[in-house]
């Protein structure tokens, strides 16, 4: 909505305003103020557009997840180097639908940006292993197979790294 450094202007201005109010003596406002520098000071951390993505992809609708993706115009200059990471995981999981070769792109970015959670991580590189077991390169995809089975410390991946050792036994 607000490029970054915009955000953080908003906060400055909405804490000096606070910093106003309680020399006024007017304590509520203050703190009201103070916790109102949060929500945009939160924003400049997290994307909204994303985290509306992540909100779209959890009700597995693709669709409304590339709509809010695509209202990111400069995803360089607009999104911090975290964001920018998430921003290529998300544009990875949706071209991996239809697109392997450019999703392979999105997910190194990604993975070289760095990612938050060690379970996005470990989505990124199963989906990297699969492209690259899809690309016959069965040692890159053996390599990405062992760093998901460190990254996924839940199990929650087990199913589908077991998957993947079928299918590359049978390559």
């Amino acid at each position: 909505m607000f490029h970054r450094n915009i955000k953080l202007v908003i906060t400055g201005l909405i804490l000096a305003t606070a910093i106003w109010q309680f020399s006024e003596s007017n304590i509520g406002n203050g703190i009201f103020l103070i916790l109102l520098a949060l929500v945009p000071l939160f924003l400049y951390f997290r994307n909204e557009y994303i985290l509306m993505a992540f909100l779209q992809l959890r009700k597995q609708n693709f669709e409304g997840a590339k709509k809010w993706l695509s209202k990111i115009k400069n995803p360089d200059t607009a999104l911090v180097k975290k964001q920018q990471g998430y921003y290529n995981y998300l544009q990875g999981l949706m071209l991996s639908q239809t697109n392997l070769i450019q999703a392979e792109k999105y997910f190194k970015k990604a993975i070289q940006l760095g990612l938050n959670m060690d379970m996005d991580l470990a989505v990124a590189k199963l989906n990297l292993a699969g492209v690259a077991m899809s690309r016959r390169r069965k040692l890159e995809a053996t390599n990405l197979i062992a760093e998901v089975k460190k990254l996924d410390k839940q199990g929650m991946l087990k199913e589908q790294i077991m998957m993947m050792k079928e299918q590359m036994k049978k390559i």
